[in-house]
């Protein structure tokens, strides 16, 4: 099966081509080797400055735009697990990858961020995937210690398809 890039694109503002999903689907998965993560999906959406300050202030209470969101699929609910039970049964569920989760990307913040860093859009956008990646995967960069070993990985993966700094 292996990990899927499931992506769609809500913005009308930045063009995103194929190369750009072709890069992404090779970070997908050289951040999945790398983690011990072989199958899955994950849905990414590009969004602009507006949609994704909205997301923030719904789900995190944070009232301004942000670069990544993510939303993992592990957090469930108990009536969420009845019906996977029940759904366990149907032979078709078997062939579907399990959804890892959900990264929302700014490319409005994308696109600000990559000329305040001086490195290319796609090196940022390349950035906020593995980052998102990894927060679906239960990272966190609450103090340095984590942050330091998050940024480490995030390098590693970036480094192997050639966006570095």
């Amino acid at each position: 099966m292996g990990l899927h890039l499931a992506w769609n694109n809500e913005q009308n503002e930045h063009p995103v081509s194929e190369e750009l999903i072709a890069t992404l689907e090779v970070i997908l998965q050289k951040a999945g080797e790398a983690e011990g993560v072989e199958d899955g999906e994950v849905a990414l959406t590009f969004v602009d400055d507006k949609q994704i300050h909205e997301l923030n202030l719904e789900y995190r209470g944070i009232d301004r735009p942000t670069d990544v969101l993510s939303f993992a699929m592990n957090e469930s609910l108990d009536e969420e697990l009845d019906i996977v039970y029940e759904l366990e049964e149907d032979e078709e569920l078997h062939d579907m990858p399990e959804v890892l989760g959900d990264i929302i990307i700014s490319l409005d913040r994308a696109k600000a961020q990559s000329e305040e860093y001086g490195h290319s859009v796609e090196r940022e956008i390349g950035f906020l995937f593995v980052h998102g990646f990894l927060h679906l995967l239960g990272y966190d960069h609450q103090d340095a210690e984590s942050e330091a070993e998050m940024m480490g990985k995030q390098e590693a993966v970036l480094a192997q398809v050639g966006l570095t700094r």
